[in-house]
């Protein structure tokens, strides 16, 4: 009997951009009648990126025009709020070394000596209002969040600063408000299921786990159906949780809405690896930290930048392996934003917080200054990645949703790294400089 002929190969980027370039304009003309039927309004087009400053915002929604651009031609910037400083080619000039910076006016806070970001304006005031003022009365009076006394650090978050400037291509306040609650929603599943306002590492699974299912409904018998429906008002994260994807679901496809549902998972998995070494009392090694990282991140807030936007990547194109890679460097570059920004404010809690700096400090027997400035050198070196793959990427694939989705990716990334440079309530730099 002859031997099975081998599998043909898989196809490429260039093959699933024809397969999909055809019927981009269809999805998205689909897709905005949903939208349509939610919000009352349909979603931008994709953006093209000619070499023009960004547009004026007026009111609540960011006007954005410009000329057509050939198909198969790569789109080199972006347009529109706070995309000014964005490329999807590779930037030539170095990371500039640590050393003392200008120190801005103290309301905007100090950005990292040596730290490679892109400054981005600041976020629309009239966005900002609004979202605040939306998100707070969910808060209070759709899920019952937060306690008086939690006021002022859920002010001090300052969520409608950090989402209008990471998704400046939104629509619609509306569409804002998608990634608004999930944000808040997030947040209180960190705080109250692993941090500082009741969290602890001992039976995280069991509440990540019910919680999830306010995003991944159990499907059970009818018996036993009400007591599950029950559970997702038991608190505060579950109650957010569950409205926050309510939201969610009536403006996203099905497929991102799966997509949103396989990242949060992801996300868990990561809280219970930190949660496990927390019970440990064990330092990883860098590289497992890294890993670790890369789970419990930023992800799933940059990949529903296209449901936010009001337009879909299409499935198979996100699911492109090159895709997975560029959404993972931004989880990861973002994340270690994170770590770089809040270090003076972990060191100050009660028990060991993991941090970049705290375990390279640990495992590589470097002084605090240096493992500090060592993780910035981590930074820069995912962003520099992160660019160079998100680039060739769009090189090779000029599917517009493709390139729309990668400038929101990049859009995230700057607005992430604004957010957490300028809230000077929750974060200070250490004194290394």
């Amino acid at each position: 009997m002859p031997a099975p002929e081998p599998t043909p190969p898989q196809s490429g980027l260039p093959e699933a951009a024809a397969r999909f370039g055809a019927r981009v304009l269809a999805d998205a003309a689909a897709h905005a009648r949903d939208i349509k039927a939610v919000f009352g309004t349909a979603p931008c087009p994709p953006v093209p990126s000619p070499p023009s400053p960004p547009s004026p915002v007026n009111g609540t929604a960011v006007q954005t025009s410009a000329p057509s651009t050939a198909p198969g031609q790569l789109l080199r910037g972006p347009t529109g709020l706070g995309t000014a400083g964005l490329r999807l080619t590779p930037r030539e000039e170095p990371p500039s070394p640590p050393g003392p910076a200008p120190d801005p006016a103290p309301e905007q806070g100090r950005p990292i000596p040596g730290l490679y970001h892109h400054p981005v304006p600041e976020p629309d005031p009239v966005r900002v209002e609004e979202v605040s003022h939306r998100i707070k009365t969910w808060a209070l009076d759709e899920v019952a969040l937060y306690p008086e006394d939690w006021e002022e650090q859920f002010d001090g978050f300052s969520v409608g600063r950090y989402m209008v400037g990471c998704h400046p291509d939104a629509p619609t306040v509306d569409h804002l408000m998608l990634a608004t609650r999930l944000m808040v929603a997030e947040n209180a599943v960190d705080d109250c299921y692993c941090e500082d306002h009741g969290g602890s590492p001992v039976g995280l699974g069991e509440r990540l786990l019910l919680a999830h299912t306010a995003l991944d409904p159990l499907h059970t018998t009818e018996e036993y159906q009400p007591q599950w429906a029950k559970s997702l008002h038991a608190d505060a994260p579950r109650r957010a949780y569950r409205s926050a994807m309510e939201y969610f679901v009536q403006a996203a496809s099905a497929a991102q809405t799966d997509r949103f549902r396989h990242d949060m998972a992801r996300l868990h998995l990561g809280y219970l690896a930190e949660a496990a070494w927390a019970q440990q009392d064990h330092v990883p090694e860098v590289w497992e930290y890294l890993a670790m990282r890369q789970f419990n991140n930023f992800r799933p807030c940059p990949t529903i930048t296209d449901t936010v936007g009001g337009y879909e990547l299409p499935a198979d194109l996100h699911a492109q392996a090159a895709m997975q890679q560029v959404i993972a460097l931004a989880g990861n570059a973002t994340t270690i934003v994170n770590d770089l920004y809040s270090y003076t404010k972990e060191l100050q809690a009660p028990g060991r917080h993991l941090n970049l700096p705290v375990v390279i400090a640990e495992r590589e027997g470097l002084s605090d200054r240096d493992a500090y400035l060592k993780s910035v050198e981590v930074h820069n070196d995912l962003m520099h990645d992160f660019e160079n793959r998100a680039a060739a990427l769009a090189a090779e694939c000029p599917v517009p949703s493709l390139q729309r989705f990668l400038r929101g990716v990049a859009a995230w990334v700057d607005g992430n790294h604004h957010w957490h440079r300028t809230n000077t309530y929750r974060y200070s730099l250490p004194d290394f400089w």
